[in-house]
């Protein structure tokens, strides 16, 4: 079975009930989730044998976040436990043309003063065959930063396929910063994952003729980045979700994928949002299950847009579908329909 090790912070994701706004609110649910935690869960849901690496403080809420993790079939073996606190994210839900809002509150969490010391990464990427890490991980902290450094150099010297998700977020660092951290860390990387912000900030190639905000998307000028990205950093595959953001509550979701000579577009999907969030992270995580399987690029493109697109018709940060649901959709299976 293909082992494949995820590395980021897990946080606790509060979100006021209903739609109401920060103000409004006197109750919230909790998720518990983090971007690599939601690709760790995904594969494995897919059958994977799915490792996730973090630091989670020893208190009843770091119990209940590996608790979480165990109860979907990821390997918890290499978590490391200490530290202050559990980073926390607040989630105000949108709504027609009110976005959504986040606000972090991550400073001094486990994971951001977490050390290369505090892992035996030799031992993780032994048997490992894939590894995973998003840009929203080197962003928390410097000592994040060298934390995935670590990995990645460690992961490349047992000739493990590394994947990124670039994942910019304003507001944990500036483009400038996000470019000096990201941009040496590419040289490790196999397949990069990102949409047309990410490219920008993270890395520095802007597709042309697109606006997200407006819902404009001018496909060549994401093949022209995507050359661009493969001259430079000389990845085996790159790939792109393409959201068109109609409103808060309705969106379009496709993708592009790239393999250094050839492009795909997959079909696109108008989404009624239940929730946005982890549509990025589960598209990333069934594209490492299509390019694990050997999956054509086609088939690969449709498998990963379709897994992300089921996400976001869940509420809460982990992808609860599963392949026959996946296989179904991609197969053209839109309607809804009450499965009895």
């Amino acid at each position: 079975m293909k082992k494949v090790v995820t590395l980021g912070e897990m946080m606790i994701r509060f979100m006021p009930k209903g739609n109401l706004r920060f103000e409004q609110a006197t109750e919230y649910e909790a998720f518990y989730g983090g971007d690599e935690s939601i690709v760790a869960v995904s594969l494995a849901r897919f059958g994977l044998n799915s490792a996730y690496v973090t630091k989670l403080p020893q208190n009843p809420l770091g119990d209940i976040a590996v608790n979480k993790l165990r109860e979907q079939g990821v390997d918890t073996r290499y978590i490391a436990r200490g530290g202050e606190r559990m980073g926390l994210n607040f989630y105000e839900s949108g709504v027609s043309m009110r976005p959504s809002n986040v606000l972090y509150d991550r400073r001094h969490s486990s994971m951001a003063e977490a050390v290369p010391e505090d892992f035996d990464f030799d031992a993780i990427f032994s048997d490992a065959d894939w590894f995973h890490v998003a840009g929203i991980t080197p962003a928390i902290s410097d000592n994040a930063a060298e934390l995935t450094a670590a990995a990645l150099k460690c992961a490349k010297k047992h000739n493990v396929t590394v994947s990124v998700d670039l994942n910019y977020r304003s507001k944990l660092w500036t483009p400038e910063k996000a470019q000096q951290i990201m941009r040496p860390l590419m040289q490790y990387v196999d397949v990069c994952i990102g949409n047309e912000e990410d490219a920008e900030k993270v890395l520095g190639f802007k597709p042309d003729n697109t606006d997200v905000n407006s819902g404009k998307l001018d496909i060549e000028g994401y093949r022209q980045t995507f050359l661009k990205l493969r001259d430079a950093f000389h990845f085996r595959y790159i790939a792109s979700t393409l959201r068109e953001s109609y409103s808060a509550s309705d969106n379009g979701w496709s993708s592009l994928v790239f393999d250094g000579e050839h492009f795909y577009r997959s079909r696109k999907y108008d989404i009624r949002l239940v929730d946005r969030g982890g549509g990025g992270a589960s598209f990333a995580a069934a594209l490492i299950y299509a390019l694990l399987n050997d999956f054509s690029l086609e088939k690969a493109g449709e498998f990963a847009t379709a897994a992300s697109a089921l996400k976001q018709t869940i509420l809460g940060d982990f992808n609860l579908s599963n392949l026959p649901e996946v296989y179904a959709l991609m197969n053209g299976n839109v309607s809804g329909r009450v499965q009895r």
